[in-house]
């Protein structure tokens, strides 16, 4: 079953599989305290940019974006999103309010931009796989400079920027590595295997630990962000294709695609703590669990089920699957704004 979710992962938005209706009512009222803000979920078979109000989990506005879209980050102010466009070169910037285009910053021939970050300072930083590259986008808004980092290594597709901007660490699918990218000296990257396939990177917000899930190991890896050296070894449920931090920084969560669940790990110990069903083995295959994302509190993490279309909402403490938003067009990156 692994290596078919893999494959799905890849497909071009040809390829798509016929979208599978979610269990329940993916609109259903969130129990409790009312939820504020929108959800923003990149369509990668559809082609789509869409906005879901938190609210009432309602689709508020749906745009066609560019060829594959993937990953997607929200300006500091959250008043834009910039989205990479993995099926081309471009990375393009929306409005939050009505997703009216305002710019497109073009990164070259077969950039092919995946991982992205919008940075405290104002900047985007963005993987170019397809250039075995990192690009940094210098006032995105305005003059738009865009500056490329060699990784030298291959499938360089998500990515982490440290707090000063001084660096950036890449996980390189096809290498089987990490890298160190100095943005400021232009040194040579120094890259370390781990695992087998490391796709989901998450640096801690001071800076002080880098987290890796290496989808082909079943684990993660807690590693020193300077010197790369592997810190510890944690074992995860399968195929764990994205990892973050909680806004806290207590806790650091996997998305295990093939099982439908998340790996809850302590950031301090680096302990298996717990593990969160957010579907079941089952069900992995028709959901596919991809891309996840704390609300700013930390209170809820939103899970992108890409062939089920749908955007799962789970209450961080109980575990609980609180409601399913849409995600229409095989929803896979995702941002939020509260």
């Amino acid at each position: 079953m692994v290596s078919r979710l893999a494959l799905l992962l890849a497909l071009p938005l040809t390829a798509a599989c016929a979208p599978m209706a979610p269990s329940g009512d993916a609109r259903a009222p969130i129990s409790g305290q009312p939820v504020e803000g929108a959800l923003f979920v990149a369509g990668k078979f559809g082609n789509t940019l869409t906005k879901v109000e938190l609210a009432s989990g309602e689709t508020a506005a749906r745009v066609a974006s560019c060829a594959n879209p993937h990953e997607l980050a929200t300006s500091p102010d959250e008043s834009h999103l910039a989205l990479a466009c993995y099926g081309g070169r471009t990375v393009d910037i929306f409005r939050t309010s009505d997703l009216g285009k305002v710019a497109s910053v073009n990164l070259g021939e077969g950039a092919r931009p995946h991982g992205i970050v919008w940075h405290a300072n104002g900047d985007i930083y963005a993987t170019a796989e397809g250039r075995r590259s990192i690009f940094w986008i210098r006032d995105p808004l305005g003059a738009a400079e865009a500056f490329e980092y060699g990784s030298g290594q291959d499938g360089t597709h998500m990515l982490a920027v440290a707090p000063d901007g001084r660096h950036a660490w890449t996980t390189n699918l096809g290498s089987r590595t990490v890298s160190l990218i100095d943005l400021k000296t232009r040194r040579a990257p120094r890259s370390v295997e781990v695992g087998e396939e490391p796709e989901g990177i998450a640096l801690a917000d001071d800076g002080e630990m880098l987290w890796v899930s290496a989808r082909g190991s079943n684990a993660a890896f807690k590693l020193d962000p300077e010197t790369l050296a592997i810190r510890q070894r944690i074992e995860t449920g399968a195929f764990p294709l994205r990892i973050v931090v909680r806004p806290q920084g207590d806790y650091a969560v996997t998305s295990d695609l093939a099982d439908g669940g998340l790996s809850v790990i302590d950031t301090a110990t680096g302990e298996l703590v717990r593990s969160i069903a957010v579907s079941s083995p089952a069900e992995a295959e028709a959901r596919t669990q991809v891309t996840i994302l704390f609300s700013p509190d930390g209170e809820r993490i939103y899970v992108a089920e890409t062939t089920a279309n749908t955007i799962a909402e789970v209450d961080f403490a109980s575990g609980r699957v609180l409601r399913r938003l849409p995600g229409a067009g095989g929803g896979d990156g995702i941002a939020i704004i509260e």
